[in-house]
C-alpha cells in the first residue's frame, strides 16, 4: 500500500468498523484501502461469520498467543516521545488483523491506544451460530445464542469482573465473594457473586429478561432505582417502566442451549414457537387447525429436516420449504 504511515489509529479504528459493517463503505478511507489492498483483508474479515460456533474459545489464550508472535517481530512496537505506536508497516498491519481473525475465529480483538495498550474482547455469533462457549480469564463460562455479541476489557477481574450482553447468553459463573460479575445488558444490569443465569437483551421494546438456574442474581434498571432479587427458577423482566419476576414454568426455556424439547401434550402452535427460539425454524401451518393438534414426544440436537419429517409423519401432512420457511398442509 502506498502512504499508509499518513494513516492514524484512529483511521485503523474506521476501517475495522466499515469491515464489520458497522459503518457505511461510503468512505474515502475505505476505498483508498481496497484500492491498494493486496492481502485481501476484507474476505478474511467475512470469512469470520462462517465458522464453527461449535468450537470452544479461550479468548485470554488465544489473544496471548497472537500478542507473542506479534512480538517476535522486530517493527511490532516503537516507542516515541512517550507514545507506542503499534505495527509500523502496512504489511504488519494487515498481517496481524489476519492472524487474528484466523486465530480466533468468532472472536475478535480491537486495540485501542490510551497512552498504554487497552484491549476489548468481543465475541460474536451469527444467525447460523448457536451455544458459542468462551470461558472468560476467571474461569467462567458464557454460551452465546445466534445474534449475539459479548464485550470485556484486558482488565477483566483486576479491575472488576464486567461484560457487555447484547442478544442472548446462559452463564456459568466462577464464585468470588470479593469480587462481583456483572453484566451490564443495554437498559439493565446483572449482578451475581457465582451463579449460573440466562440474559437476554433483545425482547421486544428493549425489555432485559433474567432466568436464573443456580445461585442468586440482582436484576437492576440502568438508574438503578429498580431492583429484582431472583431465586433459582425465576425469570426477571425490567424495562423503562416496569419490573417483575415471575416463576418459570416453561420446561423448554433452556432449550437453545441444550438442544432438548420435551412435550407431554402441548399443542402444535406451543411446539412450533418453541422450535424457532431454539432451533429457529419458522413452522406455517396453512390449515389453523393443525395448530391444535398435541404432541407428546420430544426433540434431542435433531436436524430441522428430521424434526418437520417427523411432524408430517405423525399426523399425516406435507410440508414444502421456501427458505427457511415450512409450510404445513394436510394431505
Amino acid at each position: 500500500m502506498k502512504n499508509t504511515e499518513r494513516l492514524t489509529d484512529r483511521e485503523w479504528e474506521e476501517l475495522a468498523s466499515i469491515l464489520s459493517e458497522e459503518k457505511s463503505k461510503q468512505s474515502e478511507i475505505y476505498s483508498q484501502f481496497m484500492a491498494e489492498d493486496s492481502y485481501d483483508t476484507e474476505k478474511h474479515w467475512k470469512n469470520l461469520k462462517k465458522m464453527s460456533s461449535k468450537k470452544e474459545i479461550n479468548v485470554d489464550n488465544a489473544w496471548n498467543k497472537v500478542h507473542a508472535r506479534m512480538e517476535e517481530t522486530s517493527d511490532i512496537a516503537e516507542t516515541l516521545a512517550g507514545r507506542t505506536i503499534f505495527m509500523r508497516s502496512t504489511f504488519m498491519k494487515i498481517a496481524a488483523v489476519t492472524l487474528i481473525l484466523l486465530s480466533l475465529g468468532s472472536v475478535i480483538v480491537y486495540l485501542n491506544r490510551t497512552g498504554n495498550l487497552s484491549k476489548k474482547i468481543v465475541a460474536t455469533t451469527g444467525n447460523d451460530q448457536t451455544n458459542l462457549k468462551v470461558i472468560l480469564p476467571d474461569g467462567s463460562s458464557v454460551f452465546l445464542n445466534r445474534n449475539t455479541e459479548m464485550s470485556y476489557r484486558a482488565s477483566f477481574v483486576k479491575s472488576g469482573r464486567n461484560v457487555a450482553l447484547k442478544g442472548e447468553a446462559f452463564f456459568e459463573i466462577t464464585s468470588d465473594v470479593n469480587n462481583p460479575f456483572t453484566v451490564d445488558a443495554g437498559t439493565a444490569k446483572v449482578k451475581v457473586l457465582g451463579t449460573s443465569f440466562n440474559v437476554i437483551t433483545n425482547n421486544p421494546g428493549s425489555a432485559v429478561e433474567v432466568f436464573v438456574k443456580t445461585g442468586q442474581v440482582m436484576l437492576s434498571d440502568s438508574s438503578g432505582i429498580q431492583n429484582l432479587v431472583l431465586d433459582p427458577g425465576y425469570v426477571g423482566t425490567i424495562d423503562s417502566k416496569l419490573s417483575r419476576k415471575t416463576l418459570n414454568n416453561n420446561p423448554n426455556y433452556m432449550a437453545w442451549n441444550t438442544g432438548l424439547l420435551v412435550y407431554n401434550g402441548q399443542k402444535l402452535d406451543v411446539v412450533f414457537k418453541d422450535l424457532k427460539r431454539a432451533y429457529d425454524m419458522e413452522i406455517i401451518a396453512d390449515d389453523p387447525d393443525i395448530l391444535n393438534e398435541t404432541w407428546v414426544s420430544q426433540f434431542d440436537n435433531e436436524t430441522q429436516d428430521t424434526i418437520i419429517r417427523l411432524i408430517c409423519l405423525s399426523f399425516n401432512l406435507s410440508y414444502t420449504k421456501d427458505g427457511n420457511v415450512y409450510h404445513l398442509t394436510k394431505k
